[in-house]
């Protein structure tokens, strides 16, 4: 995937369908499937190189000039404790709307993406509480998706102002 590709050019974007199913587009993670909903998902687009910003986290790639605004770009394998991979034609950067205090854009490496799912609110369960050894805070819940399990993610949370500082 080369160049900026509008989501709303490839991807129904429905709020719910008829069925009361919301979608989430999701994407591949070391062979895990996450997802976020879909009315987040600005842009979708293929690696670029990026401009770094000294002293940031280790899992803060730099930021984008996407069209004048200034994103920042999250490695989620290295913000998830994941061994860092080679980016490779398969790299993929998601631009999200994350809602906080004032509402703003990050973007988002990923492995790859995978599909668009339509899920039933009352199919998500919810994270398993591993007490206080590990913070479950950026997931939303998981689903069943065929025979696997996707992880719906949480980016207000996970991409918050606090979270990457």
């Amino acid at each position: 995937m080369s160049g900026f590709q509008a989501v709303s050019d490839s991807v129904d974007l429905m709020e719910q369908k008829e069925d009361g199913s919301e979608q989430y587009l999701t994407f591949l993670l070391a062979d895990e499937e996450y997802g976020v909903e879909i009315l987040r998902v600005q842009e979708i687009k293929g690696w670029d190189r990026v401009t770094h910003i000294p002293n940031s986290p280790h899992y803060l790639c730099g930021v984008l000039n996407l069209r004048g605004a200034i994103v920042p770009l999250v490695d989620l394998r290295l913000r998830f404790g994941m061994p860092a991979l080679a980016y490779t034609p398969t790299t993929v950067v998601i631009v999200l709307k994350v809602d906080g205090i004032t509402p703003r854009k990050v973007a988002i490496v990923v492995d790859a993406v995978s599909d668009v799912h339509n899920v039933l609110p009352e199919d998500v369960k919810p994270a398993p509480d591993f007490g206080l050894s590990f913070n479950t805070d950026f997931i939303t819940g998981l689903v069943s998706i065929d025979d696997s399990m996707m992880m719906i993610l949480n980016i207000d949370s996970l991409l918050s102002i606090e979270a990457l500082g």
